[in-house]
């Protein structure tokens, strides 16, 4: 039986672009209702900004621009996803504006399938498989390769690894 903390059959499921998402529960913290976002000047185009959580500074991006989809418009069901993510080794909290969250779904090992090498919009690397509930298929993400070091919040510039 595998011990490793990523692996999970929960997941929080949620619409961007009219495209169905799922992030492992136990990287969810929180699903907030949508709230005023700080710019923050000279960062990446995704970033929208910083929120204030309790006393933290949590950055927000935009998934809609993360994954080179037009911008996300708000709506009465837009929210923001807190979820835990590991950066340079560290935990941290960062916030994902999500169209909207669906529910929480088990999915079985052998509902899951590899990524497809192509045919979807967004980067392969991003995601960690397909699930099929339902009848329809939710594109699973891999939170710590979308948010890498890779990645930069600050910049928006690739890092040369």
């Amino acid at each position: 039986m595998s011990t490793d903390e990523d692996k999970s059959n929960q997941y929080l499921t949620f619409l961007i672009n009219g495209e169905i998402f799922g992030i492992a529960t136990n990287r969810v913290l929180e699903v907030l209702d949508y709230t005023e976002i700080t710019p923050v000047p000279q960062s990446a185009d995704f970033m929208r900004g910083v929120i204030n959580l309790r006393g933290s500074i949590v950055p927000v991006v935009d998934m809609h621009l993360k994954f080179d989809l037009p911008p996300s418009e708000r709506t009465v069901n837009s929210c923001i996803i807190i979820i835990s993510i590991k950066l340079d080794g560290e935990a941290t909290s960062l916030g994902a504006m999500a169209d909207s969250v669906r529910e929480v779904i088990d999915l079985l090992p052998e509902h899951i399938e590899e990524a497809p090498r192509m045919g979807t919009k967004l980067n392969s690397k991003f995601i960690s498989g397909m699930g099929k509930y339902n009848e329809e298929f939710i594109i699973l993400l891999d939170i710590d390769k979308i948010f890498s070091q890779e990645q930069s919040l600050v910049n928006g510039e690739q890092v040369d690894q």
